[in-house]
């Protein structure tokens, strides 16, 4: 199969495309043709070898982090899908490679794509769809009537958890440059901090969750915004020892992530709040939850720019460079 490799960690030359193996298809496996990837910061991070202590892929290794597609063939205990269904998934974490022509997953990490939207518009979906419902359902139980702020509302994770928030009944907030701030209103957000004029910290108070997905000084001043007892859930900051253990890491490992975290925790303490870290999983349970509010125009994907396959490289160079102006960015198959 065709494919985008990352042939040794490292900058963006560090990316090829090449012949691949088709990959194995497992008894639980089923194997989809792939119409479209999208495009996450996180294949930026796995290629430039960030995650290496946490997820040491073996170069060389397809890249790539979700997908939609057809299902070719199917493992002899795969019970959900058959051969032509069309699906869109986020493969588990140890078994990434969307950036190529076919791809082997688990069938309890896939679901049935949206029927309301086109394989480009289905691709963008599942890691962000997924970041979002675990962010805002599962770790905040956010509840109608209270306050989330989300940062960077008109990126791939904030477009979708802005609607998602609205969905479960939250006051939402969001920062965005003024030249995005009428897209993500349109989203759904009740405030919109033009952070590139204002300080969100000295505007907006009494918040019960932060999506933090920038990190830094912004996950720092994220916590001067919350009431006591709220919580900051970040993509972006450090792991802390709830991942480390999750992710089944060494104790050495774990004492190294404990310390990267320690200073980040030791404030949130200091201002009575908790720091989670969040390092989305598969889950096609979750996709099935999200795709009913697709298909009830209850959430809708956000695509900035989409890329011929052969283009894959560029794709990534847009992202990188933060040419995105809104949602993902999308590679397509073309044959």
């Amino acid at each position: 199969m065709k494919a985008f490799v990352v042939e040794r960690y490292g900058d963006a030359d560090t990316v090829q495309a090449r012949e691949m193996p088709d990959p194995t298809v497992g008894d639980d496996d089923v194997l989809v043709r792939i119409h479209a990837a999208s495009v996450n910061p996180l294949d930026l991070k796995i290629r430039s070898g960030d995650l290496k202590a946490i997820l040491p892929y073996r170069a060389p290794f397809v890249l790539g982090n979700d997908l939609a597609g057809t299902v070719v063939a199917v493992g002899s205990r795969v019970t959900r899908f058959a051969v032509g269904d069309e699906v869109y998934a986020r493969p588990d974490q140890h078994r990434i490679g969307a950036f190529a022509e076919v791809i082997a997953m688990h069938q309890d990490d896939v679901a049935a794509k949206p029927a309301t939207l086109t394989m480009d518009e289905a691709a963008s979906i599942p890691l962000v769809g997924l970041t979002a419902w675990q962010a805002l359902v599962e770790r905040a139980n956010l509840r109608p009537g209270q306050k989330v702020l989300i940062h960077a509302g008109a990126g791939g994770v904030g477009t979708i958890a802005i609607q998602l928030a609205k969905h479960l009944g939250a006051h939402v907030a969001a920062t965005a440059s003024s030249a995005k701030a009428e897209l993500v209103k349109g989203l759904g957000a009740d405030v919109v901090v033009d952070y590139t004029k204002q300080a969100f910290e000295t505007v907006l108070r009494d918040f019960d969750v932060v999506l933090d997905t920038v990190g830094g000084e912004t996950l720092d001043k994220s916590m001067q915004v919350l009431k006591p007892g709220g919580i900051v859930i970040s993509i972006a900051g450090p792991p802390d020892p709830a991942f480390a253990k999750q992710a089944g890491a060494n104790p050495v490992i774990r004492l190294a992530i404990a310390a990267l975290s320690f200073r980040v925790r030791k404030r949130a303490r200091r201002h009575r709040v908790t720091y989670s870290y969040l390092f989305m999983k598969a889950s096609g349970d979750q996709l099935r939850e999200l795709t009913a509010l697709i298909d009830t125009a209850t959430i809708r994907p956000v695509v900035d720019r989409v890329f011929d396959f052969a283009s894959t490289r560029e794709a990534l160079a847009h992202v990188e460079q933060g040419r995105a102006k809104a949602g993902k960015v999308v590679v397509r198959m073309t044959s």
